[in-house]
């Protein structure tokens, strides 16, 4: 798995999660839009593996996580997005609308309104949270 399958995961994850919202399956649109951040952030990851390095093993490691928060650390966008939330209302309560996501997520039951708030603040073109990890990835 490189950069681009996981941006192309992404891309795939978050179709499919507004597919089942669109089907009225409102705890499988929550689960699968959390995972399309989650393949957004490990692209970002990716990128920063240089070509003929020789992978780091405890990055290596600490990268095989689902907790979003992690992995933006990881990625090294915590500065970054420190600085987007105070540019923007809106996409830091976007931001803390994802941060609830984890992946036990799936054991839970997700509401309509649940499921277009995490939708919302990872599509919204302006203020969202895909379109600014797009930046990074």
């Amino acid at each position: 798995m490189n950069r681009n399958d996981l941006q192309r995961l992404a891309g795939i994850r978050i179709r499919e999660a507004k597919t089942l919202f669109r089907a009225g399956e409102f705890s499988g649109a929550y689960y699968l839009a959390g995972y399309a951040v989650e393949c957004a952030l490990k692209a970002c990851i990716a990128r920063k593996t240089l070509r003929f390095d020789f992978p780091d093993k405890l990055r290596v490691m600490q990268s095989h996580t689902h907790n979003q928060r992690e992995l933006l650390r990881l990625a090294g966008l915590n500065d970054e997005l420190d600085a987007a939330k105070k540019a923007s209302r809106n996409f830091a309560g976007g931001w803390d609308e994802v941060g609830k996501w984890t992946e036990e997520s799936r054991y839970s039951t997700w509401t309509r309104s649940d499921a277009e708030a995490i939708l919302d603040a990872i599509t919204e073109r302006k203020d969202g949270v895909l379109p600014w990890i797009k930046h990074y990835w």
